[in-house]
Parts: C-alpha cells; structure tokens; sequence
C-alpha cells in the first residue's frame, strides 16, 4: 500500500482525549455502591460502555505506532536505534504501572504485577516488533494468529482438573497460566486469577494490531472520504463478526476474548472514522478543544488520576465523633451526597473529578508541555 509522509491528526487526538477522560470517569466514581450499570464493567461475559474504554486505548496506541514509527523510519533512524527507544519506554510504562500497583504502601511482597499500563507497555512492544519486522500482509498474518490461536488455547487446551473449553472466573485456561507464574502478585478483589493476566495480552496485541492496520489505512494515498468509508466499512463488519462469533466464545473483557477484541476494535474503528471525516475531512474542529488538551498527554493524565484517586482514599479525615473516613469519602458526603440521588451524586462526583484533572491538562498543554513516556 502506497503512503504518504505521516501528518498529525488532530481527530486521533481527540478520539485519544474523550478515551481518557472517559476513563478516568470510570474509574472514580463518588462511590462504587451506586454506579449506573453502563459505568460499571460486565461481571463477565456481555459488555457495558466502560467496558470499551481499554480496548478503545490501545486501539488508539496503535494508530498513534503507526504513525510515529513510520515518521522515524522514514526519517532514516536506524532500527537498533528505534528498538533502543522502544525498550526504554516499555521498561518505563511498565515501572509506572508497578509504582501505581504499590503506592503508598509499598508492599512488594504481595506487588500485584499485571495491570493497566503493564498491559499498555506489552502491547507496546510486541506490536512495535510485527511492526518492524513485517509488512501489511505479515500484520495481518499476525493478527489472525494470534486471535485464532488465543481462542484455540481457550476452547481446547485442557486444563489440569478442569479439562479444556471451560470460560468461567478463575477456571479457565489464561487464570491457570496465572496462577503458575503470578501467584500471590495478582489483584487482590479475585486472587486467582487476575483481567490484565499474561495470556489475555495476546489478543489484546491484536487489538492494538488493528490500531496500527487502521493507521498504515490513514497513511495511504486514498482520498479522504474512500478512508472514512473503508473504516465505517471494516468497523461494521467487526462488530457484526463480533456478535456472530459470540455463541462460540463469549464477548468477554476480563479475558478479552478473541471476540472481544474483534468486536470492541470495530467499535472504535467507527468511532475514529467519524471522528475523522468531521474534524479533519470538514474541518468542524473547535468542539474538540478540551479533548485534545486532554489527549496530548493521555498517560500523563491516567498517571497523575490515578496517584490522586489512591491519595484521597489514604488520607484519613477525623469526624467530630471521633471516627476517621478518608478524604475522598468526606468529600463526597459533604459536597455530593445531600444534593442529589445517590447515583447522580456519584456521577457528579466523577465529572468532578474528571474537571479537576482538566486543569492539569490545561496547564500541560498552554505551557506546551507534553510529557513523552
């Protein structure tokens, strides 16, 4: 496929910027006892809207890989030098991710590994050596098998005193292989297995392998609008794939499922094309404002929400009854609670939340700070 010299989009930015701050939504809610049901994640199987969030990042990240790394290469850095680069901020997303894991405590005994930006960092990697080491065929090639063969583990791997095909919490073939390698070191709200374990990165690969195919799409010689209806095309037919596939192996994120990854990577694949043919095929772009301040510095903004997020639950506020509560929990009783239903109120407390780290974002963007990890 015949490309262009990689330009930035300013779609991809705010497509990146609405993600994140969508999950940092997500994620702090003012109490997780009254949640509306699309704001919380899918038990197992079945999806809500919170559960598109990660999928859609690292959808994102790959279209982002596909830019940035073909800017480098065809400014003629060699690949010793670009594999230097790369290692050095897996090393970093994945450091980051165990600091967030321990802080405040700093328990390394119980660390639990896997998580997030973990998750990100792998993905980072490997899809970065397919990248190099292929092109749009071998990408593909890549892609299908590491879906098909994620599902062929899944389905008929048989599992020592379980046996092969089972799906359930902690039975299944990706929570025995953590429970080989991640004893002890897995999220503590299931212990026997953990949603960012070792084999459910494989398909989460091929989600940030979509990424990179859609980018190599948007890097073509295409015009603008055969772009936007090849990514509304491709986009149906993965979520419909998506949907059929689910009688044989489930839409599920906490192992992200092959089908999971078909069909979350169709929804964001429509998501950017649309993103794509209003702000930078028409030009409609100043609505984005607060998106794209949010999306030039997207891990920097998780980071920083997430520090904040487990600082306001460490910090103990004293009652006038003697009783202590955290911070966070004061806060929202004080300022949330008496002002509306319970639900609306831990929503409120959430778009607050989400303000506050807008701020930051701000601050970052007008002194043109963007922190590169």
């Amino acid at each position: 496929m015949n490309s262009v010299p990689a330009k930035r989009l300013l779609s991809l930015d705010a497509f990146r910027g609405l993600t994140m701050a969508v999950m940092i939504l997500v994620n702090n809610p003012g109490t997780y006892r009254a949640v509306y049901s699309q704001l919380r994640h899918a038990p197992w199987n079945g999806w809500t809207f919170a559960d598109t969030i990660f999928p859609a990042f690292l959808y994102i990240m790959g279209v982002s890989t596909a830019f940035s790394l073909a800017g480098r290469k065809e400014k003629g850095i060699p690949d010793s030098t670009l594999e230097l680069r790369i290692v050095e901020r897996t090393v970093i997303l994945f450091l980051l991710g165990l600091f967030l894991n321990s802080y405040p405590i700093f328990h390394l005994s119980s660390l639990r590994i896997p998580g997030v930006l973990q998750r990100i960092a792998l993905c980072y990697l490997f899809t970065c050596q397919i990248m190099l080491t292929s092109a749009i065929r071998g990408r593909i090639a890549w892609l299908l098998g590491l879906l098909l063969s994620y599902w062929a583990a899944m389905r008929f791997f048989p599992v020592p005193e379980i046996g092969a095909g089972m799906l359930e919490p902690g039975a299944n073939f990706a929570a025995w292989v953590d429970s080989l390698f991640l004893s002890g070191h897995m999220w503590s709200h299931y212990e026997t297995w953990d949603p960012e374990g070792i084999v459910g990165t494989i398909p989460a690969i091929a989600s940030t392998l979509l990424g990179v195919l859609t980018g190599d799409w948007l890097r073509s010689r295409h015009s603008d609008g055969r772009k936007t209806l090849g990514m509304l095309f491709l986009g149906m037919i993965l979520l419909v794939s998506g949907m059929i596939l689910n009688q044989w192996l489930p839409i599920n994120k906490n192992i992200w499922s092959s089908t999971f990854a078909i069909f979350m990577a169709g929804l964001s694949m429509i998501g950017l094309g649309l993103f794509y043919w209003v702000i930078d095929v028409k030009g409609y772009k100043r609505w984005t404002h607060f998106f794209v301040v949010f999306g030039m510095n997207s891990l920097a903004m998780f980071f920083l929400s997430e520090v904040l997020d487990v600082t306001f639950r460490f910090i103990r506020v004293i009652l006038p009854d003697g009783s202590d509560i955290s911070l966070r929990a004061y806060l929202f009783r004080s300022y949330f609670e008496p002002h509306a239903t319970l639900e609306n109120a831990s929503l409120l407390f959430a778009i607050s939340f989400v303000l506050f780290m807008y701020l930051f974002a701000w601050v970052l963007w007008k002194k043109k700070w963007f922190i590169k990890i």
